[in-house]
Protein backbone atom coordinates (compact mmCIF):
# COMPACT_ATOMS: atom_id res chain seq x y z
CA UNK A 1 0.00 0.00 0.00
CA UNK A 2 1.24 3.48 -0.85
CA UNK A 3 2.21 5.56 2.15
CA UNK A 4 3.01 4.52 5.71
CA UNK A 5 -0.04 4.05 7.92
CA UNK A 6 0.47 6.05 11.13
CA UNK A 7 -3.03 5.64 12.57
CA UNK A 8 -6.07 3.49 11.80
CA UNK A 9 -9.24 3.43 13.88
CA UNK A 10 -12.66 2.78 12.35
CA UNK A 11 -13.21 5.50 9.74
CA UNK A 12 -10.16 7.59 10.64
CA UNK A 13 -6.74 7.02 9.06
CA UNK A 14 -3.47 8.93 8.82
CA UNK A 15 -0.81 8.24 6.19
CA UNK A 16 2.75 9.50 5.75
CA UNK A 17 4.51 9.76 2.39
CA UNK A 18 8.23 10.25 3.00
CA UNK A 19 10.20 8.84 0.07
CA UNK A 20 8.98 10.93 -2.88
CA UNK A 21 11.47 13.81 -2.78
CA UNK A 22 14.29 13.81 -5.39
CA UNK A 23 17.73 13.10 -3.96
CA UNK A 24 19.02 16.57 -4.81
CA UNK A 25 16.23 18.29 -2.85
CA UNK A 26 15.65 18.58 0.88
CA UNK A 27 13.67 15.57 2.12
CA UNK A 28 10.06 16.41 2.90
CA UNK A 29 7.15 14.46 4.36
CA UNK A 30 3.58 14.70 3.14
CA UNK A 31 0.64 13.60 5.30
CA UNK A 32 -2.94 12.59 4.51
CA UNK A 33 -5.73 12.58 7.11
CA UNK A 34 -8.82 10.62 6.07
CA UNK A 35 -12.03 10.80 8.06
CA UNK A 36 -15.02 8.95 6.62
CA UNK A 37 -15.32 10.15 3.02
CA UNK A 38 -13.23 13.33 3.27
CA UNK A 39 -9.49 13.98 3.48
CA UNK A 40 -6.96 16.69 4.18
CA UNK A 41 -3.55 16.71 2.47
CA UNK A 42 -0.84 18.44 4.49
CA UNK A 43 2.07 20.34 2.89
CA UNK A 44 1.83 18.66 -0.55
CA UNK A 45 5.33 19.59 -1.75
CA UNK A 46 6.82 20.64 -5.06
CA UNK A 47 6.41 19.87 -8.75
CA UNK A 48 8.64 16.78 -8.73
CA UNK A 49 6.51 15.18 -6.03
CA UNK A 50 3.00 15.98 -7.25
CA UNK A 51 2.34 13.25 -9.85
CA UNK A 52 3.69 10.38 -7.75
CA UNK A 53 1.88 11.64 -4.65
CA UNK A 54 -1.38 11.92 -6.59
CA UNK A 55 -0.96 8.34 -7.84
CA UNK A 56 -0.17 7.04 -4.34
CA UNK A 57 -3.17 8.81 -2.83
CA UNK A 58 -5.41 7.45 -5.58
CA UNK A 59 -4.68 3.92 -4.33
CA UNK A 60 -6.09 4.93 -0.92
CA UNK A 61 -9.03 7.21 -1.77
CA UNK A 62 -10.48 8.94 -4.84
CA UNK A 63 -8.51 12.22 -5.00
CA UNK A 64 -11.77 14.17 -5.35
CA UNK A 65 -12.39 13.31 -1.68
CA UNK A 66 -9.56 15.66 -0.69
CA UNK A 67 -11.52 18.52 0.86
CA UNK A 68 -8.61 20.60 2.12
CA UNK A 69 -4.98 21.25 1.21
CA UNK A 70 -3.20 22.54 4.30
CA UNK A 71 -0.17 24.78 3.75
CA UNK A 72 1.68 25.33 7.01
CA UNK A 73 3.64 28.24 5.54
CA UNK A 74 4.98 29.62 2.26
CA UNK A 75 8.11 27.60 1.50
CA UNK A 76 8.34 25.97 -1.97
CA UNK A 77 8.79 22.45 -0.54
CA UNK A 78 5.24 22.93 0.76
CA UNK A 79 3.44 25.21 -1.70
CA UNK A 80 5.03 24.83 -5.14
CA UNK A 81 2.52 22.24 -6.38
CA UNK A 82 -0.59 24.06 -5.16
CA UNK A 83 -1.96 24.87 -8.63
CA UNK A 84 -1.72 21.19 -9.64
CA UNK A 85 -3.67 20.03 -6.60
CA UNK A 86 -6.38 22.62 -6.94
CA UNK A 87 -6.72 21.87 -10.65
CA UNK A 88 -6.97 18.11 -10.13
CA UNK A 89 -9.28 18.20 -7.08
CA UNK A 90 -12.08 20.41 -5.76
CA UNK A 91 -10.16 21.10 -2.56
CA UNK A 92 -9.80 24.38 -0.70
CA UNK A 93 -6.34 25.59 0.30
CA UNK A 94 -5.74 26.70 3.89
CA UNK A 95 -2.86 29.09 4.59
CA UNK A 96 -1.95 32.05 6.79
CA UNK A 97 -3.49 35.32 5.63
CA UNK A 98 0.07 36.64 5.31
CA UNK A 99 0.78 34.37 2.34
CA UNK A 100 -2.40 34.28 0.23
CA UNK A 101 -1.08 36.88 -2.22
CA UNK A 102 2.14 34.91 -2.62
CA UNK A 103 0.35 31.84 -4.02
CA UNK A 104 -0.02 33.33 -7.54
CA UNK A 105 3.78 33.49 -7.66
CA UNK A 106 3.73 29.69 -7.41
CA UNK A 107 1.43 29.59 -10.43
CA UNK A 108 -1.98 29.52 -8.75
CA UNK A 109 -4.55 30.28 -11.44
CA UNK A 110 -6.64 33.39 -10.76
CA UNK A 111 -9.82 31.31 -11.19
CA UNK A 112 -8.82 29.23 -8.16
CA UNK A 113 -8.09 32.08 -5.76
CA UNK A 114 -11.65 31.96 -4.40
CA UNK A 115 -10.93 28.50 -3.00
CA UNK A 116 -8.11 29.77 -0.76
CA UNK A 117 -9.02 30.08 2.94
CA UNK A 118 -6.90 32.73 4.72
CA UNK A 119 -6.32 31.97 8.40
CA UNK A 120 -6.03 34.76 10.97
CA UNK A 121 -3.09 34.69 13.36
CA UNK A 122 -5.07 33.02 16.15
CA UNK A 123 -5.78 29.90 14.09
CA UNK A 124 -9.11 28.17 13.58
CA UNK A 125 -10.92 24.82 13.56
CA UNK A 126 -11.83 22.81 10.47
CA UNK A 127 -14.38 19.99 10.29
CA UNK A 128 -13.55 16.87 8.29
CA UNK A 129 -16.06 14.16 7.43
CA UNK A 130 -18.85 15.95 9.26
CA UNK A 131 -17.73 15.33 12.85
CA UNK A 132 -13.92 15.43 13.09
CA UNK A 133 -12.75 18.86 14.25
CA UNK A 134 -9.09 19.53 13.45
CA UNK A 135 -7.30 22.37 15.26
CA UNK A 136 -5.19 24.77 13.22
CA UNK A 137 -2.90 26.21 15.86
CA UNK A 138 -0.40 29.11 15.77
CA UNK A 139 3.27 28.36 15.24
CA UNK A 140 4.40 31.78 14.08
CA UNK A 141 8.16 32.31 13.62
CA UNK A 142 8.70 28.54 13.79
CA UNK A 143 10.12 29.34 11.35
CA UNK A 144 7.80 31.46 9.18
CA UNK A 145 6.15 34.73 10.37
CA UNK A 146 2.82 33.21 9.30
CA UNK A 147 3.00 29.57 10.35
CA UNK A 148 0.43 27.02 11.53
CA UNK A 149 0.33 23.43 12.70
CA UNK A 150 -2.48 20.85 12.69
CA UNK A 151 -3.63 18.89 15.73
CA UNK A 152 -5.80 15.86 15.06
CA UNK A 153 -7.73 14.96 18.25
CA UNK A 154 -8.71 11.52 16.97
CA UNK A 155 -5.21 10.21 16.26
CA UNK A 156 -3.70 12.63 18.82
CA UNK A 157 -1.04 13.55 16.26
CA UNK A 158 0.44 17.05 16.14
CA UNK A 159 1.63 17.81 12.62
CA UNK A 160 4.40 20.24 13.50
CA UNK A 161 5.71 21.45 10.14
CA UNK A 162 9.37 22.48 10.31
CA UNK A 163 9.44 22.27 14.09
CA UNK A 164 11.01 18.92 14.95
CA UNK A 165 12.58 18.57 11.52
CA UNK A 166 15.62 16.31 11.21
CA UNK A 167 17.94 15.75 8.27
CA UNK A 168 20.18 12.78 7.49
CA UNK A 169 18.93 10.10 9.87
CA UNK A 170 18.15 6.64 8.43
CA UNK A 171 15.21 5.67 10.67
CA UNK A 172 11.50 6.32 10.64
CA UNK A 173 10.68 6.76 14.37
CA UNK A 174 12.99 8.41 16.92
CA UNK A 175 14.14 5.71 19.36
CA UNK A 176 16.93 7.51 21.22
CA UNK A 177 16.25 11.21 21.70
CA UNK A 178 19.78 12.18 22.77
CA UNK A 179 21.41 10.52 19.76
CA UNK A 180 18.78 12.10 17.49
CA UNK A 181 19.75 15.63 18.52
CA UNK A 182 22.64 15.81 16.07
CA UNK A 183 20.18 15.49 13.18
CA UNK A 184 17.99 18.41 14.22
CA UNK A 185 19.96 20.73 16.51
CA UNK A 186 21.73 22.71 13.79
CA UNK A 187 18.54 23.23 11.81
CA UNK A 188 16.59 24.49 14.80
CA UNK A 189 19.31 26.84 16.01
CA UNK A 190 19.56 28.43 12.56
CA UNK A 191 15.95 28.43 11.32
CA UNK A 192 13.83 29.02 14.43
CA UNK A 193 13.36 32.63 15.54
CA UNK A 194 14.26 32.70 19.24
CA UNK A 195 13.88 31.00 22.60
CA UNK A 196 10.92 33.18 23.59
CA UNK A 197 8.83 31.72 20.76
CA UNK A 198 9.93 28.20 21.69
CA UNK A 199 8.67 28.69 25.24
CA UNK A 200 5.34 30.13 24.09
CA UNK A 201 4.82 27.16 21.79
CA UNK A 202 5.72 24.64 24.50
CA UNK A 203 3.27 26.21 26.95
CA UNK A 204 0.51 26.07 24.34
CA UNK A 205 0.92 22.47 23.17
CA UNK A 206 1.18 21.08 26.69
CA UNK A 207 -2.59 21.70 26.85
CA UNK A 208 -3.09 19.08 24.12
CA UNK A 209 -3.17 15.29 24.50
CA UNK A 210 -0.36 14.37 22.08
CA UNK A 211 0.66 10.81 21.24
CA UNK A 212 2.84 11.68 18.25
CA UNK A 213 4.63 14.69 16.76
CA UNK A 214 4.99 14.39 13.00
CA UNK A 215 7.30 17.00 11.40
CA UNK A 216 7.52 17.93 7.73
CA UNK A 217 11.11 16.67 7.48
CA UNK A 218 12.64 13.53 8.92
CA UNK A 219 11.72 11.19 11.75
CA UNK A 220 8.53 11.07 13.82
CA UNK A 221 8.34 11.35 17.63
CA UNK A 222 6.06 8.55 18.88
CA UNK A 223 4.72 8.04 22.39
CA UNK A 224 4.10 10.45 25.25
CA UNK A 225 7.58 10.03 26.70
CA UNK A 226 9.27 10.97 23.42
CA UNK A 227 6.81 13.82 22.85
CA UNK A 228 7.59 15.22 26.31
CA UNK A 229 11.33 14.99 25.70
CA UNK A 230 10.95 16.96 22.50
CA UNK A 231 8.80 19.67 24.11
CA UNK A 232 11.24 19.99 27.03
CA UNK A 233 14.14 20.37 24.60
CA UNK A 234 12.34 22.99 22.53
CA UNK A 235 11.33 24.94 25.62
CA UNK A 236 14.93 25.45 26.68
CA UNK A 237 16.65 25.87 23.32
CA UNK A 238 18.50 29.07 22.45
CA UNK A 239 18.19 29.71 18.74
CA UNK A 240 17.87 32.29 15.99
CA UNK A 241 18.36 35.85 17.21
CA UNK A 242 19.44 34.55 20.64
CA UNK A 243 22.68 33.43 19.01
CA UNK A 244 23.31 36.47 16.82
CA UNK A 245 26.08 38.95 17.61
CA UNK A 246 28.15 41.66 15.92
CA UNK A 247 30.22 38.87 14.39
CA UNK A 248 27.19 37.93 12.29
CA UNK A 249 26.78 41.50 11.04
CA UNK A 250 30.12 42.45 9.54
CA UNK A 251 30.72 43.64 6.00
CA UNK A 252 32.17 40.96 3.72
Amino acid sequence: MAGKLLFDLDSHKVFLFEELTPASAVQANQYLIIHKDEAMLLDPGGHKVQSKLFADIATLIPPNQIKYIFLSHQDPDIVASINYWMMTTQSEAIISKLWTRFLPHFGLDSKLEGRVIPVDDGGTRITLGGDCELLIIPAHFLHSPGNFQIYDPVSKILFSGDLGASLGQDYFFVKDFDSHLKYMEGFHKRYMACGKIMKLWANMVRKLDIEMIAPQHGAVFQGKDMVEKFINWIENLECGVDLMSEANYTLP
